[in-house]
């Protein structure tokens, strides 16, 4: 099987030479399509900056980096855009989503990039946020909902373009417990249903419910163990 992502020596560097720092140290690693994968370390450890690279938000020092067999490191920023519309749909600890917009017209917003008419938006945008639970919260502004229905709100909108990966950096970060497990059981559907998840975790109890386990620390992955079953 041809992984979905492939790192090679992957570097990213910042500084000067006399003062440099290694946010990813020579990253080498393989993700399958379908897996669930948890990349885990403290603060510092380089796993955000790691997630960034995979999900075209940044480039690499040096190193390779193939996203579903294409090499990306030589890509114009254009390009990189084209991949991460259509390709990875991204969900982030503070939700980013705009806060004097509806539910609906947040989760529509990637499709009116994508020069998608209003009609068909509207009907996905629905259909997602139904699916997440949220059928009767179409119209309500983020200051409405909870963070729980937040993050499902940010979770609808990565959906829209049916993309091939979603990465969840912190996801369960401003939730409580209950809310956190609520957003690990979707994840896990989602995962269920073919599309390859990875999160961005300091919490063990939350990277333990991933398939997989990447541990970091200092840029460097210091542990890859695969999970025999997910727990809840």
């Amino acid at each position: 099987m041809t992984p979905i992502i492939s790192t090679k020596n992957l570097c990213k560097y910042y500084g000067e030479e006399d003062n440099i720092t290694k946010a990813v140290d020579n990253v080498t690693l393989k993700i399958d399509k379908g897996e669930f994968v948890a990349i885990i370390g403290p603060s510092g450890s380089g796993k955000s900056t790691l997630m960034h690279i995979i999900g075209c938000l940044d480039k690499p020092t040096s190193g390779q980096f193939y996203l579903n067999n294409k090499q990306l490191i030589q890509f114009s920023e254009n390009e990189l855009a084209k991949i991460r519309n259509e390709q990875i749909g991204f969900v982030f600890q503070s939700f980013n989503l705009l806060p004097r917009t509806s539910a609906q017209k947040n989760v529509e917003l990637p499709l009116v990039y994508a020069k998608v008419g209003a009609k068909e938006r509207i009907e996905r945008a629905q259909k997602l946020l139904s699916k997440l639970g949220l059928e009767q919260k179409f119209l309500s502004t983020p200051a409405k909902l909870s963070g729980g229905q937040q993050q499902r709100v940010a979770i609808a909108r990565a959906l829209i373009n049916n993309p091939l990966i979603l990465l969840a950096d912190e996801p369960t970060g401003n939730l409580d417990t209950k809310a956190s497990y609520e957003i690990m059981d979707i994840l896990k559907k989602l995962n269920s249903d073919g599309i390859t998840v990875i999160i961005i975790t300091h919490e063990s109890d939350i990277a333990k419910q991933a398939k997989r386990i990447i541990s970091m620390i200092d840029g460097k992955i210091v542990s890859d163990k695969k999970i025999s079953k997910a727990k809840k």
